[in-house]
């Protein structure tokens, strides 16, 4: 084997062995969380910041962030969005950013007047810092990393990188599953999101970041693989990440991972010459083969249960009521929030507390555009314009951006069923905001 094959298997082992370790050894889940904090700050450091390895490190913590979670490793639940925003500000005091970001700075100066009207609003008995923090994390994360990345200089070499980091422990993710629900036929009994064979964590969070972690491993067979070897391993990782989103009987991760897939492909074929076009033609329908061998494999360990999964059915074949899983009644909850309180809306995380003085349930919201709606009002739309219009500028100014379609999808579609739970929405948006050139990174614009 060459030495870069050598390297990468290596890489890839060392992340397998980790979440075998963290099943066999439980309490090694911590060690490998803080380590990951105190490692790449030193990383930082040490290299002040010189290739972007404040990118390299965030993506580290966004790929672990649900791992972490599930094995008790994050030192705090929402640690992983704090921990982006830290290396991503340790980032610019090395490197700077772009003074054209400006558009992200009104993002986050938007956000305020909700913030400053939940100090008044929130129940007394509630805890204000806890409820507001949870609830702004992510627009927060969301807005730095902007802020940073917008109109960076990269070249696709690195952006492999930063998704190859991201990646890796998604790697360590699917090893620990794997090995925590061995026999899928003994846990799979409905149509639900299966807590077992998620890692007895959440199935919709760990299906948004497998569905990630497949189109990363996907795009490294497309872009990143020198040798028939690599292409082998890219292509096995990306089919085990796939089949254990699947039997998470959460679709939306899946869905959204397989839409990712789909628009690469095309993106690729359309800018590529007749040459391209025929070896892409190869690569299409090789990969359209291996996912329905995944897919085949899932329908037969389940008992077809997932095709009714997928087709919106029940266990006996019935077509449930609902296709959403009752989420649409929340958004629309939060739809009438918003209508009665238009202008400045009810305030970072009343929400909560509205719903469940009227309806007597407490359920936190999946959509964050209806919950930007209800808790910022009009300033809510204003944010939510400037995320939807500011990276298609980019697309239009720089068209050979190989991967903006694919992550504003990614943070358009996940945001619809998951909110902003995990960090990776935020942090797979930003990543859209790069300048991907075909050469060394020019300096950063200013």
């Amino acid at each position: 084997m060459k030495k870069e094959e050598i390297s990468y298997l290596s890489l890839l082992l060392v992340h397998v062995f980790i979440g075998l370790l963290v099943y066999t050894v439980p309490f090694t889940a911590k060690l490998y969380g803080y380590s990951i904090f105190i490692f790449g700050t030193i990383f930082i450091l040490k290299s002040s910041n010189k290739n972007n390895e404040a990118l390299l490190v965030a993506a580290y913590v966004v790929g672990s962030e649900v791992f972490l979670r599930m094995t008790g490793g994050n030192p705090l639940y929402e640690i992983s969005k704090y921990g982006v925003l830290f290396f991503l500000l340790l980032g610019m005091y090395f490197s700077g950013f772009s003074k054209k970001a400006f558009w992200y700075w009104i993002f986050l100066i938007l956000l305020i007047p909700s913030v400053i009207i939940a100090t008044f609003a929130l129940d007394l008995g509630t805890n204000i810092r806890t409820r507001i923090a949870f609830n702004i994390s992510g627009p927060l994360c969301l807005g730095i990393a902007s802020i940073y990345t917008y109109k960076r200089n990269i070249t696709l070499e690195q952006m492999n990188r930063i998704l190859l980091f991201m990646g890796l422990p998604i790697v360590t993710c699917m090893a620990y599953l794997t090995i925590y629900t061995p026999f899928i036929k003994d846990v799979i009994t409905g149509t639900e999101s299966n807590f077992q064979t998620s890692g007895g964590f959440g199935p919709n969070q760990v299906s948004t970041i497998l569905g990630l972690g497949m189109f990363v491993f996907f795009s490294r067979v497309l872009l990143a693989s020198k040798t028939k070897l690599l292409v082998i391993i890219n292509l096995f990782l990306a089919l085990n990440i796939s089949y254990r989103g699947f039997i998470t009987f959460s679709r939306g991760g899946m869905i959204t991972g397989l839409v990712m897939i789909f628009i690469l492909l095309a993106f690729l074929y359309i800018k590529s010459n007749d040459t391209g076009k025929a070896k892409l033609k190869f690569s299409v329908v090789l990969i359209v083969l291996a996912m329905l061998g995944v897919w085949m494999y899932a329908s037969f360990q389940t008992g077809g249960l997932i095709n009714k999964r997928y087709a919106n059915q029940d266990a006996a074949g019935r077509v449930k009521a609902s296709q959403f899983t009752g989420r649409e009644n929340l958004a629309d909850e939060e739809i009438d929030i918003f209508l009665n309180n238009p202008l400045l809306g009810a305030g970072v995380g009343k929400v909560i507390e509205i719903r469940e003085s009227e309806t007597g349930k407490t359920a936190a919201s999946h959509n964050e555009i209806t919950r930007m709606l209800a808790e910022h009002g009009a300033l809510g739309i204003i944010g939510l314009l400037i995320l939807i219009f500011t990276p298609f500028v980019l697309y239009f100014e720089y068209k050979f951006n190989v991967f903006l379609l694919c992550f504003v999808t990614f943070w358009l579609l996940t945001i619809n069923h998951a909110a902003m739970r995990t960090a990776a929405p935020a942090f797979v948006y930003a990543l859209s905001l790069l300048i991907i050139r075909f050469e060394s990174p020019a300096k950063n614009e200013k």
